[in-house]
């Protein structure tokens, strides 16, 4: 049997590290493998975060399996960390450890610690090279990247709409728009978010639970991670019964709004979740505070499910990332209808929002846009 290629190792530990979808945040999501004499002698791949990182996990698997890591080779899917957090620096591992040679798929996005671990792993003696995959590797984490460098979270707009661009009728019904291929693959893009944001007026209109939950074989639904939700209501009109203040996750929902909020209103809100007052811009709340807050909580990765409001606040004002549009074939048609992205628009065709890295997907009959918001659009 041919041995193995590097890149070969580089797919086997990105497969590891796409298990961890969801579930590392702050922390990036990695996978290792540990390579002796052309074999496999250990896999890893992050752990929650505060848990053993993927090159640790990999090295105690091959311990445990009865093999020494000395003289082995590790394939990592992120430069390994070189400085003390919740866990010790993985380079102090590798080097106790022997291992001979470390090859990395993409470097540390961290300004302060990029290369860092590379020249601590060399000045060893350590047989290192990086870019295997690089692209596949960074992609996998391009939110953790972003809130690394910006300290803001990665945002991705999301939206079901109509082939007209058409998220519900003019009496607010949107259930259901799209198939449940699509819903799936949309309860997945919460799966790897940190928070869900909405407006007050899909509260009102839907009462949604903003939670992730997965429909089983037999037709049951089973609740999945716990996620943070957000609600943009500067006038503290969130109904006291909607799902979102008085369910069993009550504690993880965030209502912001505005010093202009009726007070009595705020503190009915603040006996049964979180209130956050955020300063206003104009007529809007200031979304750039509000990034910024979020990031200091840790949130890297947030999903907008908003409105058509909502949805044009994030995207013409240049905060989101990345958008993700699922389309029906169905025509909606109706000047009262409801938009996918409303506001007041660009006024022309060199001020639209640009989109790159297009990629399009077929979900049962409907479609998946997904794409990178352009550089320069989003802030």
């Amino acid at each position: 049997m041919a041995e193995m290629s590097d890149v070969q190792f580089m797919r086997l530990a990105l497969r590891l590290a796409k298990r961890g979808y969801g579930c590392t945040s702050p922390n990036p999501t990695v996978g290792a493998v540990l390579v002796k004499g052309g074999k496999i002698i250990g896999r890893g791949r992050t752990s929650p975060a505060g848990g053993p990182h993927a090159e640790i996990e990999a090295i105690r698997s091959s311990k445990n399996r009865g093999h020494n890591p000395k003289g082995a080779t590790l394939y990592v899917t992120l430069e390994p960390c070189c400085t003390h957090g919740r866990t010790p620096p993985c380079t102090d591992a590798i080097k106790a450890d022997g291992i001979k040679r470390v090859i990395v798929g993409a470097t540390d996005p961290n300004p302060k610690h990029v290369g860092k671990g590379f020249a601590i792993l060399k000045r060893a003696g350590i047989e290192v090279a990086s870019g295997v995959l690089a692209d596949e590797c960074a992609e996998l984490n391009e939110a953790f990247n972003h809130w690394i460098v910006h300290r803001t979270p990665f945002v991705t707009v999301k939206a079901a709409m109509t082939l007209d661009g058409k998220i519900a009728t003019a009496s607010g019904e949107s259930k259901w728009i799209t198939g449940e291929q699509a819903r799936a693959h949309g309860m997945k893009l919460r799966q790897g978010s940190d928070a869900i944001l909405v407006g007050v007026n899909t509260v009102l209109t839907d009462d949604p639970s903003l939670t992730v939950r997965w429909q089983m074989a037999d037709g049951r639904w089973q609740m999945g991670k716990l996620i943070r939700r957000f609600v943009l209501d500067s006038m503290g009109r969130t109904p006291l019964d909607a799902k979102v203040v008085g369910d069993e996750q009550a504690a993880l929902t965030t209502i912001v709004v505005s010093e202009r909020a009726p007070k009595k209103r705020v503190a009915a809100l603040a006996k049964q979740t979180n209130v956050l007052v955020a300063p206003q811009t104009s007529s809007t709340l200031d979304l750039k505070w509000l990034l910024r807050r979020l990031g200091k909580e840790n949130i890297t990765n947030l999903l907008v499910e908003g409105g058509g409001e909502v949805n044009a606040s994030f995207l013409m004002g240049g905060f989101a990332q990345r958008v993700a549009f699922f389309y029906a074939p169905k025509i909606l048609g109706g000047r009262e209808s409801r938009k996918g992205v409303a506001g007041e628009g660009a006024k022309s065709l060199s001020e639209a929002v640009q989109l790159r890295d297009v990629e399009w997907r077929k979900l049962g009959a409907d479609l998946l846009l997904t794409a990178r918001v352009m550089t320069g659009t989003s802030k």
